[in-house]
């Protein structure tokens, strides 16, 4: 049942990608329409999904690589819509869809099996997911709207702006989106930091026992994201540098993700 759910659900994210994309040129109203309908769709298979292999396994999926990236991409998608129902930006999900599309897609690359843990093992595996693919997806969500801040600043600077000009929010509403979703995503990640080596203690018998290969671009990642959210109230950062920060931190990501892969 769950191969049906994600084949469901990887038609409706390809659907909504493809006409999220011409919206972009068109602006026409029902392509909008029907991007949001697919997504939506495909979002609730998607957790149908999900709930299936909860209901197989016994416990939530964070189990395998295959599981880690289709949970992934289904926080990306949740929060998008938390997003978008909020605050109403069209071409957000231009940006991100693609993104959750093509995670779902590679998960299907990834090996899916099952390692036993303990109960206490699988609370502490729960929570440290649960947290930190929240914050995974705010800041992938940050990573959007840093690409329209600067795609936007580009135009505003332009002696001759382009089409994107007139379709992309304003830079003010791009930075505080920014801020909001930084300021929501690194509590959760750092949650999800702490949550993590509670369950490697519980695993290993001491806390301090991550392979430094693996940890290394994770507490670099963590670094990025404590700058932004800090800097902007000490400092100042915000605009450019939050949105090129907002980049940087998502690609620091996904090198800490491959690097746990491989």
């Amino acid at each position: 049942m769950k191969e049906i759910f994600f084949s469901i659900t990887l038609f409706c994210y390809f659907v909504g990608t493809l006409t999220h994309f011409i919206f972009l040129g068109l602006r026409k109203k029902l392509l909008l329409i029907i991007a949001m309908i697919t997504v939506i769709v495909g979002f609730i298979c998607h957790t149908a999904a999900l709930f299936s292999i909860s209901f197989e396994t016994g416990h939530g999926p964070y189990t395998n690589f295959f599981e880690y990236m289709a949970f992934f991409s289904w926080t990306i998608v949740l929060v998008y819509l938390i997003v978008e129902f909020r605050y109403r930006i069209k071409d957000l999900g231009s940006f991100v869809i693609p993104l959750a599309l093509l995670m779902l897609a590679y998960s299907n690359l990834l090996p899916e099996e099952i390692p036993s843990s303990t109960s206490v093992l699988r609370f502490w595996t729960t929570l440290h997911y649960t947290l930190s693919f929240l914050g995974y997806a705010a800041f992938t969500l940050t990573f959007g709207a840093g690409l329209m801040y600067i795609i936007q600043e580009k135009q505003l600077k332009s002696k001759k702006p382009g089409s994107f000009y007139y379709r992309l929010p304003s830079l003010e509403i791009l930075d505080n989106l920014n801020h909001k979703l930084i300021s929501v995503g690194f509590p959760l990640f750092t949650m999800g930091f702490v949550t993590g080596s509670i369950w490697v203690g519980k695993a290993k018998g001491h806390y301090l026992s991550w392979d430094p290969v693996k940890t290394l671009p994770l507490i670099i990642t963590w670094i990025i994201y404590a700058a932004l959210f800090v800097g902007r109230i000490t400092v100042g950062w915000r605009r450019r540098k939050a949105a090129l920060g907002a980049i940087i931190g998502f690609f620091m990501i996904i090198i800490t993700y491959l690097i746990h892969v491989y």
